[in-house]
């Protein structure tokens, strides 16, 4: 019998939820903004999205913030749309969630 010890690590069971979720908001704003799954440019913007969410998220630790599961799906988003823009991919305001927090944190980390 294989059991999964890791799964009952609240913790990994916590990132497995965040990366889940940001993996369903991902297809959504790609969706949204009618960008295949087969565009060539998706796995350069996926790996800087990563990169700047990282970087994102250390910070959040250097400066002791408290983050649930929707800070972080926020912060992908935001590395998201921040690396599309970069591509030329406008991403309406209207996609992105209200979250002053995170925002501030990826001007932060993309300066």
């Amino acid at each position: 019998m294989d059991i999964d010890e890791w799964g009952m690590d609240p913790q990994v069971r916590f990132l497995r939820r965040v990366f889940s979720q940001i993996e369903s908001a991902q297809r959504e704003i790609l969706l949204k903004l009618n960008i295949s799954i087969l565009d060539e440019r998706l796995r350069r913007i996926r790996d800087g999205a990563l990169r700047l969410f990282e970087k994102a998220w250390g910070l959040s630790v250097r400066w002791d913030m408290t983050m649930d599961e929707k800070d972080f799906v926020n912060m992908y988003i935001y590395s998201l749309a921040h690396i599309l823009e970069r591509y030329r991919i406008e991403v309406p305001d209207d996609l992105l969630p209200v979250d002053e927090k995170i925002k501030m944190i990826i001007q932060e980390a993309t300066k």
